[in-house]
């Protein structure tokens, strides 16, 4: 006489699944949460540099140029590919404020 492994039931197989799903939905989550966090940074960053373009008394042209370049260096640090957003989104804010700050037009 032989012995065969007892096949999963359906409840065993339903939880299996449920539990893969679960594990993807927790996933996903978590992966929503961390680019949340990302963004989060990104638009305090960008606030602080285009506050200290338009407030710093001493900041030079240059300075302010070198600080906008490297804002945007770090915006695709945290956002690999999402050089048009960034250009659609936060480039014309920080001219403007340079445009103001250093009358530029």
């Amino acid at each position: 006489m032989e012995i065969q492994p007892a096949e999963p039931d359906g409840d065993e197989q339903c939880s299996n699944e449920q539990r893969g799903q679960d594990q993807s939905n927790d996933e996903e989550r978590r992966s929503n949460e961390e680019e949340a966090k990302r963004l989060r940074r990104l638009q305090i960053m960008m606030n602080m540099v285009m506050s200290v373009i338009s407030q710093d008394p001493g900041l030079t042209l240059e300075e302010a140029s070198e600080l906008a370049a490297g804002a945007r260096r770090a915006a695709l640090n945290m956002f690999p590919d999402k050089e048009l957003a960034y250009d659609l989104i936060y480039r014309p804010r920080v001219q403007r404020v340079m445009n103001e700050r250093f009358r530029l037009h």
